[in-house]
């Protein structure tokens, strides 16, 4: 009895490292060692932070994927808007991506992707969804930089679609312009719709301009409306360039009612 005990203490390490290998290699014979995996994993996994770095790393790329798929559709929409806006007949139009602007000219001028070789020429109408936007003043080879209505030195001849009332627009750097009046009591009032008339030289006739919003006919010299313009100029994605050459004033346009403005001097 001695002998074994004495045995057994020098043995007993080995005897129970040799049983739990027996005991391992049966696990893994009988289970695939799935269970033993599954152990070494959360016990190392503190380790490996692999999997966790992976994961968000897939999270943000379908994110991004995620907000290109919005910015997608938002310009799909903006496109589908301007192919759906009336247009002028004045030849086939061009559609355009805004490719510029700068904080100190936003209300003044826009940069957009199509210059002369895609066909735009230098006084060429430019369109947005809802109505007008304003007109090529320079082009390059693949660029063209457009002047806006809203700018402070754009004229425009106008009237009021259901009276015929006759003025015209002037901007003053914002999406509302200002509309005066030839005639001391104009009939017009807020919703009316103002549209390019046939005095205007730079830009075709009947063009949406925009709806009175606001009137002050007591206004010296000249009655006048405050419109609000129809395209959304400050936050323009795509417009479409109309072929259009300049034409001569009729012979009694009143002097105020000449387009005017080039954005080229103050």
């Amino acid at each position: 009895m001695f002998a074994l005990r004495q045995w057994w203490n020098q043995h007993a390490l080995r005897t129970a490292l040799i049983a739990l290998a027996i005991a391992t290699a049966w696990a893994v014979r009988e289970t695939g060692a799935s269970p033993i995996y599954e152990v070494y994993r959360w016990v190392t996994s503190p380790l490996h932070p692999g999997a966790s770095r992976r994961d968000v790393l897939a999270s943000s790329y379908t994110q991004e994927l995620q907000q290109q798929i919005v910015e997608l559709e938002s310009q799909n929409r903006s496109l589908r808007q301007l192919l759906d806006a009336p247009r002028a007949e004045t030849g086939a139009s061009i559609p355009a991506a805004v490719i510029g602007r700068s904080a100190g000219e936003w209300w003044q001028q826009i940069v957009i992707s199509r210059g002369s070789n895609a066909g735009v020429q230098v006084g060429y109408v430019v369109e947005g969804p809802g109505g007008l936007v304003g007109r090529v003043i320079a082009v390059s080879p693949s660029s063209s930089r457009v002047l806006l209505i809203s700018d402070r030195t754009s004229r425009v001849g106008a009237r009021v679609s259901r009276s015929r009332a006759t003025g015209y627009v002037r901007g003053r750097m914002g999406q509302q312009v200002i509309m005066e009046f030839f005639d001391k009591m104009p009939e017009v009032r807020e919703g009316d719709v103002v549209v390019t008339s046939s005095y205007s030289q730079l830009f075709p006739q009947d063009r949406v301009i925009g709806r009175v919003v606001s009137l002050d006919l007591s206004k010296s010299p000249a009655p006048e409306v405050t419109i609000e313009l129809t395209a959304p100029l400050d936050i323009l994605e795509w417009v479409e360039v109309v072929p259009f050459e300049p034409s001569e004033a009729p012979e009694d346009a009143p002097p105020a009612v000449l387009d005017s403005g080039d954005g080229l001097t103050p």
